[in-house]
């Protein structure tokens, strides 16, 4: 059964429309927008390996955002997992994109065509057939020296108007041993957080209306 993407699910018809969905040792309810923190790619794979796995054995697509650095690192993690890389990449049920052919096109980030692009991503491949999309995106492209990359914030609180639409997992994942104070403002932005090994739902999330609002005020006064 295809996922709804027109109305907000409930629990009970996120559980009716799907198999459960297992990440970090925790069935994933309705709240679909997660912020993974972690300290290390060995702290990192762990987790997220039979999440992937997990989606692809049911036939679902794995969209996954990766800096092109580590493109083949990321590759062989998954094979390693025991995941045929080549057979689900031509199949197009992996997807995996480098930061310059999504958040860095062109050299900078948009965040109006960021969004645009998930959604459009989503979409598509509900048309194409797959019943649902995982998708994890590294984040660090957000430490670059490029135009527009201070407005990660602003952009993951945005991304909370229309995930609710959507079943699908989306995943961002951010490396605490690179990031330093913004990561507070980005927990801020997700129902659903992944630290410590344990996926929770999210005690510090704000609504992107009020966040908004206080963003907005922060520009407004320069704190």
């Amino acid at each position: 059964m295809h996922s709804k993407t027109n109305t907000h699910l409930t629990q009970q018809e996120f559980a009716e429309d799907h198999q459960p969905i297992n990440l970090a040792g925790t069935r994933l309810a309705v709240h679909n927008h997660i912020c993974a923190f972690f300290h290390s790619k060995e702290e990192e794979y762990p987790i997220l390996l039979p999440f992937i796995k997990e989606g692809l054995e049911r036939g679902e697509k794995a969209f996954h955002i990766v800096d092109p650095k580590l493109r083949d690192e990321h590759l062989h993690y998954l094979s390693a997992s025991g995941i045929n890389t080549k057979t689900v990449a031509q199949s197009g049920q992996l997807e995996l994109r480098n930061w310059q052919d999504a958040y860095l096109l062109d050299g900078h980030f948009d965040q109006e065509r960021m969004l645009a692009l998930l959604q459009s991503v989503l979409n598509q491949a509900h048309q194409q057939g797959f019943p649902l999309t995982r998708l994890v995106a590294h984040m660090e492209w957000a430490l670059e020296d490029r135009p527009g990359v201070n407005d990660i914030v602003e952009y993951e609180c945005r991304l909370n108007y229309f995930l609710h639409r959507y079943s699908d997992p989306v995943i961002c994942v951010y490396d605490l041993a690179q990031f330093g104070a913004c990561v507070i403002d980005v927990l801020r932005t997700h129902p659903m957080v992944i630290l410590g090994g344990l996926l929770q739902e999210n005690p510090f999330y704000i609504p992107p209306d009020d966040f908004l609002k206080e963003l907005s005020k922060r520009k407004k006064t320069g704190i």
